[in-house]
């Protein structure tokens, strides 16, 4: 078996030099690069597709979740972290293996023998990522940005410059200031990861941020029509419009 090829991606150096230490042992192990935040993550996975990542889950500029969502190759991955044991559970059926800090080295000799085993049977990786996606989706925490990836470059927008959300197709359309992004996402997922006091439902099609609306007209005897601050006009069903109601208190 080639030697199997690791990143380990954690903003605090000395997590990262743990891990280096405890890979040791590890002879058909080879570490190719490390990286202290997710952009540099990101970019090094979709370079260099390694095999497996150790990877942590609160870090600045992304956290390893948004990072899950922007890469291409499907490595097999063990979080290596702090986080609150509640969000944990969320992917101890998904990820091959957690490490809760601290956590000692025969803890951690047990995740890498778990990823051994699977490469040895020739377990497809693709799995690993699709259910923790799948479990991430689960998570209620509310959504404070969304981040996206445009052609090699990765874009954080804040919620708060988010005027309204578009579906499309297997896609979300993210409309903020002049620009519109795709996120491949659905508009349930949004719909139950923002702030329903900010972002509301209007439409099957729609989900608005009421701070960019302007006022509301009516369209037909059963629906309105939201015009934004900046002239879109967005579509309002007869549920929507009632959701609006209460969210805007009118």
């Amino acid at each position: 078996m080639d030697k199997l090829r690791v990143l380990i991606i954690d903003d605090e150096e000395p997590a990262r030099m743990l891990i280096r230490e405890y890979l040791q042992v590890f002879s058909n192990i080879k570490i190719i690069g490390e990286a202290s935040n997710g952009f540099e993550g990101v970019q090094i996975i979709n370079d260099q597709h390694p095999d497996l990542i150790f990877l942590d889950i609160q870090m600045p500029k992304l956290t390893g979740f948004e990072m899950l969502e922007l890469i291409d190759p499907r490595p097999y991955i063990i979080f290596s972290t702090a986080f609150d044991q509640y969000a944990i559970k969320a992917f101890e059926m998904s990820a091959v293996d957690y490490l809760l800090k601290p956590y000692s080295k025969e803890r951690f000799a047990q995740a890498v023998n778990k990823v051994l085993k699977k490469v040895e049977s020739d377990e497809p990786i693709i799995e690993s990522k699709q259910q923790i996606l799948s479990s991430l989706d689960d998570i209620s925490e509310p959504l404070s940005r969304v981040a996206l990836r445009i052609g090699t470059k990765i874009k954080v927008i804040p919620v708060d410059e988010i005027s309204h959300l578009e579906s499309d197709d297997d896609y979300v359309k993210i409309h903020a200031g002049e620009a519109v992004y795709l996120k491949e996402k659905t508009m349930k997922y949004f719909e139950t990861h923002l702030n329903s006091e900010q972002f509301v439902r209007i439409h099957r099609s729609f989900i608005l941020n009421v701070s960019f609306l302007d006022r509301l007209e009516r369209y037909e005897k059963d629906s309105y029509v939201a015009l934004l601050k900046d002239q879109s006009k967005l579509k309002v069903s007869a549920a929507g419009y009632k959701v609006l109601k209460q969210v805007l208190k009118f």
